[in-house]
């Protein structure tokens, strides 16, 4: 059974009142912080719990050391995810309200924490929710203390120095936008450009023009230029700091692919290392 699963607006408001759904709320502004917390506090999806990119699914910043949004603390977010009710057979379906790379990052970190199992995103996150007509909410859920416990895997990562000595072998794969990738622009981080050899398969262009997923044959078709017929253990997925590489795991779940490894570092961590090379253009 594939690990990334999908959930419709619809589908999701059947199972409301199903006792082990936890629902969670996960949106977020790079350049506004407190965005996806004013938010949610106006309105959010019944039930939905809030976690925060930065608060909640990052461990702290060490400048010069770490990219922008570092892995957090296994037990720090399991006491996160037990204080949202999350128990070992929870159902978990997470939203954002834009292309869904805050909510695939969620989704994410639950694997790496060992809850591989009835995790969903929602396609089309709050925007499909809300074109659907369908309730919105300003109160706050109470939820008991759950049982989830947290086991991280290191196996799903590679670190820099994994990077750096087997360059040769991976398939890197940037999630950021081409104008990033090729070192014209760079909104975010002080140095512009990517890692040398990567591939630029932008996160966005896994959806349609609805802002829901692609369906899983197209996804095959835009990913196999990258991986058909390669050892997927050589593949990794990288962007500006771990986050909307996540959005492409779970694409490339979607199409069928096994889930390939994360630099969850990304952009942001290898430019803090001067001796690092860096690529321009295509």
């Amino acid at each position: 059974m594939s690990l990334a699963r999908l959930i419709s607006p619809k589908a999701l408001l059947a199972r409301q009142q199903q006792p082990n759904l936890v629902i969670i709320d996960c949106r977020f502004a790079l350049d506004q912080p407190l965005y996806g917390q004013d938010s949610y506090q106006v309105n959010h999806i019944p039930g939905a719990v809030f976690l925060d990119l930065e608060q909640d699914l990052s461990g702290p910043i060490r400048p010069g050391i770490t990219g922008r949004h570092p892995l957090p603390d296994p037990q720090q977010l399991q006491a996160k995810l037990r204080a949202c009710g999350l128990n070992q057979d929870s159902e978990v379906v997470l939203y954002d309200d834009g292309p869904g790379a805050f909510a695939a990052h969620a989704w994410w970190l639950l694997l790496w924490l060992g809850k591989s199992q009835g995790v969903y995103l929602l396609d089309g996150g709050l925007q499909a929710w809300k074109a659907a007509q369908l309730p919105l909410s300003s109160q706050i859920p109470t939820s008991c203390s759950g049982d989830f416990q947290a086991q991280a895997n290191p196996a799903l990562t590679l670190d820099m120095n994994a990077i750096r000595a087997q360059h040769d072998q991976l398939i890197l794969l940037d999630a950021r936008a081409l104008p990033r990738f090729r070192g014209e622009v760079e909104p975010i981080d002080p140095v512009a450009g990517h890692i040398p050899g990567a591939h630029c398969v932008p996160f966005n262009e896994n959806l349609g023009a609805d802002g829901c997923f692609l369906p899983p044959e197209q996804l095959k078709q835009r990913f196999a230029p990258f991986i058909e017929g390669k050892n997927t253990e050589h593949v990794v997925a990288y962007c500006g700091s771990g986050v909307t590489a996540c959005h492409n795991l779970f694409a490339l779940c979607l199409a069928g692919y096994p889930l390939i490894k994360l630099y969850p570092g990304s952009w942001s961590e290898w430019i803090t290392q001067p001796n690092n090379p860096i690529a321009t253009g295509c």
